[in-house]
């Protein structure tokens, strides 16, 4: 693997979360088609100012790639910003942590995640998925992982990138939907999406983590204020969540896997139901929450998602394309998709700052000719 010549000129900032605009641009009619129309939910009526002059139009959203920052990678799964401003990237097939220095490309390899296994040679989805650093990364220097063993899925934290430590375990694996994306929340308690591992019930089912939106102390622990004070378990009914992210209200967001008529971008509250395998997408039924977006699953298949620019921005697998979901508190946008079977399947996002992405590219699993190591690090400019 090798990192691309001359890779971020620019200043990034601190944080790596970013906050929606309180007057989203609107939609684009910037010439980026899409092949389906996805539908929005309305949560209440928007709160988006007139503009006071009207010869002033609104800018329009855009997404247009800067540079590649890494190629020749085993499908790039999960991001994360470290503060001296390097990225941390997690490689799914290889289970391997690497360095990106954003400044000068500089690539190298961190360490190594033993015990986790891929199925790779099943043309599944499991091995080493998400990472988050610790709250408290700047003293503890703790990278949090989700991985997949030989028998189930777990999330253990290394200081060292070499010795693991076990914080949850039990996470239902299958060849597919293995969820997998982490994060801390502003709460600081760490955050995972789980998928039910090919079996839908496990959806449903109180004591199995599968399916679940899940909420833990750093320690692996049931956090204070869950539904059920002995449990880990935030929401249920998923079927499988990749993609998790806050918004400046401190709001979850989680993108999710549907099966053949619906993928979907849910509003997470505590102790909600999603309705998987019962619904699947929106409903009448009042005793499950209907997502906020929905699309047909040919032009979505949703991955990683992160807010910036007003708008949640998602990596689509089948779909092949970055959407733009803009919001306006919970009142979502129409999507608009950019990026559009340029770089061929899309599987992460992070957010740099409020204009800047890095987005990663999963064309190894599906696409690509067997072993072929063709993924890559893009970095996106946003508005």
């Amino acid at each position: 693997m090798r990192a691309a010549p001359g890779a971020l000129a620019l200043l990034l900032l601190a944080g790596c979360g970013s906050a929606p605009s309180a007057s989203p641009t609107g939609p684009s009619s910037s010439g980026t088609s899409t092949s389906a129309s996805p539908s929005t939910t309305p949560t209440g009526p928007s709160s988006a100012t007139t503009p006071s002059s009207a010869t002033t139009a609104p800018a329009r959203p855009s997404a247009r790639v800067l540079r590649t920052l890494a190629t020749g990678l085993d499908v790039p799964w999960g991001l994360a910003l470290r503060p001296d401003g390097t990225l941390l990237v997690s490689t799914r097939d290889d289970a391997t942590l690497h360095s990106v220095d954003l400044t000068s490309g500089k690539f190298s390899t961190v360490g190594h995640v033993p015990g986790a296994v891929s199925n790779v040679d099943q043309g599944g989805e499991g091995g080493l998925l998400g990472i988050a650093l610790s709250p408290t990364y700047a003293d503890d220097h703790r990278v949090y992982a989700y991985y997949s063993t030989a028998s189930d899925n777990r999330i253990a934290w290394s200081s060292d990138a070499r010795t693991w430590h076990v914080i949850l375990s039990g996470i239902p694996r299958g060849v597919h939907h293995n969820g997998g994306r982490i994060a801390f929340g502003p709460d600081g308690m760490l955050y995972a999406g789980t998928g039910e591992a090919g079996d839908p019930a496990l959806a449903q089912s109180p004591s199995s983590l599968g399916g679940k939106i899940l909420r833990m102390t750093p320690a692996g622990k049931p956090a204070s204020g869950n539904p059920d004070p002995e449990s880990v378990v935030l929401t249920s009914g998923h079927r499988n969540v990749q993609g998790l992210a806050f918004d400046a209200a401190g709001r979850l967001w989680a993108s999710e896997f549907g099966n053949h008529v619906a993928d979907e971008l849910n509003w997470i509250r505590a102790g909600r139901n999603y309705g998987w395998p019962v619904i699947e997408g929106r409903s009448s039924d009042d005793r499950y929450t209907d997502p906020i977006v929905q699309w047909g699953t040919d032009v979505d298949s949703p991955s990683g998602i992160a807010i910036a620019s007003g708008a949640v921005w998602m990596a689509a697998l089948r779909g092949e394309r970055l959407w733009r979901i803009g919001l306006d508190g919970t009142t979502a946008e129409k999507p608009v998709a950019f990026l559009k079977g340029d770089y061929g399947r899309l599987r992460s996002v992070l957010a740099l700052d409020e204009h800047t992405l890095v987005v990663t590219t999963s064309n190894r699993d599906g696409r690509a000719t067997p072993g072929a190591r063709d993924d890559r690090l893009l970095l996106v400019k946003v508005s």
